[in-house]
Parts: C-alpha cells; sequence; structure tokens
C-alpha cells in the first residue's frame, strides 16, 4: 500500500521505502533523522519534498538514491531489495540507474560544458550523446563555454544534463535551486520539467520553497523524521507559471 492509499497495482512503483528508519549516533547524542518512513515513488512521476531543516528530507533522499543506507527497514528497486546490497551493488544502482542534482554544480572549471557531460557518459551503460543532454536543458548554444563563462542558472542545467546523461531511471534533486536567484530558479525547474516530461524520469526534488509544490504530481510533507502527510495535485502547474 502507498503512504497516501495508493496501491502498488495501481501503479508502477519506481522505488518502494519500507519502514525506513536512520539513527545517527548512540546513547545520549542519538539523533533519530528518520522514524519508520514508508513511501513509493511512482514511474514517471514528479514528486517535491517539502519540510523544515531537519526533516529528514536529505537524509531520505541520500537513502533512496543509494549514498547511504538505514539504521532500519528497506528500499526496494525493481524487486531488488538495495539495502541488502554491499558497497559494489550500491555503486552499480547508482551508477546505472540514478541521477543526481545537489545545490552545488561542481563542475569541473577546466572543462567545458559539454565535457563535463561527457564524463558521465563515457561510464554509463546507454548514455545519451552529451550533446543531446545539453539540449534537453536548452544549452545547446553554450555546450562549449567553460564553468566560468557560464551563468548560475546554466551552470545548473549543465549538472542537469550530466545527472541526466546516463538515461537513469531515477533522477533525485536536493535544493536544485536553493543558490539561485527566483528568475533563474524557475529556468532551471523548467528544464527538471522537460525532462520528466520528454525521458519520463521519476524526479524527486527537495526544496524550501513551498510555491514549487505546485509542479509536482504529488507534494510529500515531512517533519521531525516522518512523513506528516501526502497531497495529490489534481494537474500540474508549469514552472514559468509560478510566482514566487
Amino acid at each position: 500500500m502507498g503512504s497516501d492509499g495508493e496501491t502498488a497495482g495501481d501503479r508502477s512503483a519506481a522505488l518502494r521505502a519500507v519502514g525506513l528508519s536512520k539513527i545517527y549516533g548512540s546513547g545520549e547524542v542519538e539523533v533519530r533523522a528518520l522514524s519508520d518512513v514508508a513511501l513509493d515513488l511512482y514511474a514517471g512521476e514528479m514528486v517535491v519534498l517539502l519540510g523544515a531543516s531537519g526533516s529528514g528530507k536529505s537524509t531520505l533522499l541520500n537513502i533512496l538514491g543509494g549514498l547511504d543506507t538505514p539504521t532500519t527497514g528497506s528500499v526496494l528497486f525493481e524487486g531488488q531489495d538495495l539495502t541488502a546490497s554491499d558497497d559494489a551493488g550500491l555503486t552499480r544502482f547508482r551508477r546505472d540507474y540514478v541521477g543526481f542534482v545537489f545545490q552545488f554544480y561542481n563542475l569541473i572549471a577546466s572543462l567545458t560544458a559539454r565535457e563535463n557531460v561527457a564524463l558521465v557518459t563515457e561510464i554509463a551503460p546507454d548514455p545519451m550523446d552529451p550533446e543531446e543532454a545539453l539540449a534537453v536543458v536548452g544549452l545547446e548554444e553554450r555546450m562549449d563555454h567553460f564553468p566560468a563563462q557560464l551563468s548560475g542558472g546554466e551552470q545548473q542545467r549543465v549538472a542537469i544534463a550530466r545527472a541526466i546523461a546516463k538515461r537513469p531511471k531515477i533522477l533525485l534533486c536536493d535544493e536544485p535551486t536553493g543558490a539561485l536567484d527566483s528568475k533563474t530558479g524557475i529556468i532551471v525547474l523548467e528544464a527538471l520539467e522537460s525532462v520528466n516530461r520528454e525521458l519520463q524520469t521519476t524526479t524527486a526534488i527537495i526544496t524550501h520553497n513551498s510555491v514549487t509544490a505546485a509542479m509536482a504530481d504529488r507534494v510529500i510533507y515531512l517533519a521531525d523524521g516522518r512523513i506528516s502527510r501526502i497531497d495529490r495535485n489534481a494537474s500540474r502547474k508549469a514552472a514559468r507559471t509560478l510566482a514566487w
């Protein structure tokens, strides 16, 4: 049963979290970052995760993406229990199936946009051409520019192109507009919309901006390490129509 009442049979679950808890430290310094979280991410949907700082959003995203492991509970991907995988198995999962976008772009300054994206395509089993990935995010005219020649929004779109170039089934974004002004943030969100729409990539976005919730299929609210509410939007609004 999905945590918002939808059964797995109604839609295909790309990722399933079952009873996830994450505890850091021990004894008097124990910090419970997640408590018994159950969640399905459905194939091709866009989800926004909202919650105060410390609510568990990033911890949940990191566990779903195989960057961290839960203290208890499991994550299922295509029937495989990722929490039973060793480090090599998690590395293969991240490399072959998951794209990550973070608040900071982490581009290599000495490489052009095309070359930054090509770093991923060289190790992926079925990659796009770097040019194709950059076109999806609207940077066909800027692919031979270096990061220092690009605006913050353009650098973030290069980071998105790099994440999608390996054709991931899952795209996980942690505050992708957090370092950007509102106008530039909208452009980046439009790029994520294009990825979700054109590639049917299951997309989860952590944001502190509740306005962004309108562009999602579902909005997942976290508080104190738990899912407090899941809302479903009857229709998604285009990022360009959002009023920040």
